[in-house]
């Protein structure tokens, strides 16, 4: 994994960085703040700006040790330019993706280690996650709404920390999905988001910087996925 620049300097938006590879409708920059994507978290909007122009950021592919920006139009770009990443949208994310390590940790507590066996994340700032649960009562997972806004009412830090590949899977719970692990930085570690007082957990997404940040969260739906899977269904207040 590339430890990206969004992770280390989450409050940059706009960055001037140099294109170091083009080919016509997609370039690679020196330095960008765009998250990709990935865990269930979908990857970044924005824009290339440079003095003749600008052109929308429309996905992102990975080749090697570096990320394609794919472009709006089949332009050529060199030279030097900012890159403005969508801020609403990244907001978005960071809430949503926040609220669900808030309903993991109530979850893995109050059920019994439960584990995640899926996530995804909608702009239209609904979300999904799946937990491998056996005869869970929904009406208690539905219950779990007051305590989930309860912290972020609580407005709780999150911070990150980076822990050896093997410590990181020595420490219990720390690796809450069933079938996928984040990936480790290139110097063999695994980067973990901490909300302080309530869990700790290996992720590679973007957060906010306290839960407070959030607005209030709803529990729209649950249902019964299988015999062991139960998906709920989080919604923002308001969005």
């Amino acid at each position: 994994m590339t430890r990206y620049f969004c992770l280390d300097e989450p409050e940059v938006f706009d960055l001037e960085t140099t294109v170091v590879a083009a080919e016509p409708g997609r370039v690679r920059l020196d330095r960008s703040p765009f998250y990709p994507g990935g865990g269930g978290q979908l990857p970044d909007k924005g824009r290339l700006h440079w003095s003749g122009g600008e052109v929308a950021i429309t996905g992102f592919e990975t080749a090697g040790e570096g990320i394609w920006h794919l472009l709006g139009e089949p332009i050529l770009l060199t030279g030097t330019v900012v890159a403005e990443v969508d801020r609403p949208f990244r907001q978005l994310m960071r809430e949503l993706h926040t609220d669900l390590h808030i309903v993991n940790a109530l979850v893995y507590q109050g059920f019994d280690g439960a584990l995640v066996t899926g996530v995804q994340m909608n702009e239209d700032g609904t979300a999904r996650i799946d937990f491998d649960l056996a005869d869970a009562d929904n009406e208690r997972l539905r219950g779990l709404e007051g305590a989930i806004n309860d912290v972020i009412r609580q407005d709780l830090p999150v911070r990150e920390t980076y822990v050896g590949e093997g410590e990181a899977f020595d420490e219990p719970g720390l690796i809450r999905s069933r079938s996928v692990t984040p990936p480790p930085t290139a110097d063999g570690r695994i980067r973990v988001v901490d909300i302080v007082g309530l869990d700790r957990q290996a992720c590679g997404g973007t957060h906010l910087a306290s839960t407070g940040a959030s607005r209030p969260l709803r529990i729209l739906k649950i249902d019964n996925k299988g015999r062991h899977n139960r998906r709920l269904r989080i919604g923002l207040d308001g969005v």
